[in-house]
C-alpha cells in the first residue's frame, strides 16, 4: 500500500522508517522559523510537522509515542486519529511529563504515524435496556476499572 504525501516547505524532512520491519513512519518537528522550543515540566506545545497526508478512505493515521522519547526525555503525544477526510498540516499534541525542560529541535523527531485499518459502523440506539441480557461472552457485568476479578 501506498500513503502519499507532501511537504509544505521547501526545507521539510520526509516521514521515514528506521528500520523496514518497524510499525510506523517517524514525523519531525518542522517549524517555519525554523527555532528551537522549550517545554517546561507539564506543559504541552502543538509542533508543525509540515506534513499533509493522503490518508485513504477507509483508513486513519494514529499518532503514537516514540518510545525513546517517552522513556528518555518524557515526552508524550495527545491522543490523535488522522482521518482520510483530513488534508491538512498534520500538527504534534506533544507534552512535556518530566521534572525538567526540554529543548526540541528543528528536524527532530517528534512522534509516528502508523496506518490503521478503520471498520466503519452505524450505531443504532437500542429500545431496551441495553444490558439486561448479556450481549457478550462475559459475566464481568457493568464493572469499571479495575474490577475484572474483584
Amino acid at each position: 500500500m501506498l500513503l502519499e504525501y507532501c511537504k509544505l516547505r521547501k526545507d521539510v524532512k520526509s516521514p521515514s522508517r528506521s528500520n523496514p520491519s518497524d510499525a510506523g513512519l517517524d514525523v519531525f518537528y518542522n517549524p517555519e522559523n525554523n527555532k528551537n522550543i522549550n517545554l517546561r515540566p507539564g506543559e504541552s506545545a502543538i509542533l508543525p510537522t509540515g506534513l499533509k497526508f493522503g490518508v485513504p478512505h477507509g483508513y486513519m493515521l494514529q499518532v503514537m509515542n516514540r518510545s525513546s522519547m517517552a522513556a528518555k526525555r518524557g515526552l508524550i503525544v495527545g491522543a490523535h486519529c488522522i482521518d482520510a477526510g483530513y488534508d491538512g498540516e498534520v500538527f504534534i499534541d506533544l507534552h512535556n511529563i518530566n521534572l525538567k525542560d526540554t529543548v526540541i529541535k528543528p528536524g527532530e523527531k517528534i512522534a509516528q504515524v502508523v496506518l490503521v485499518p478503520v471498520v466503519h459502523f452505524r450505531p443504532v440506539e437500542s429500545r431496551d435496556n441495553l444490558y439486561e441480557d448479556p450481549i457478550a461472552i462475559t459475566n464481568r457485568g457493568d464493572g469499571a476499572l479495575g474490577s475484572t476479578g474483584s
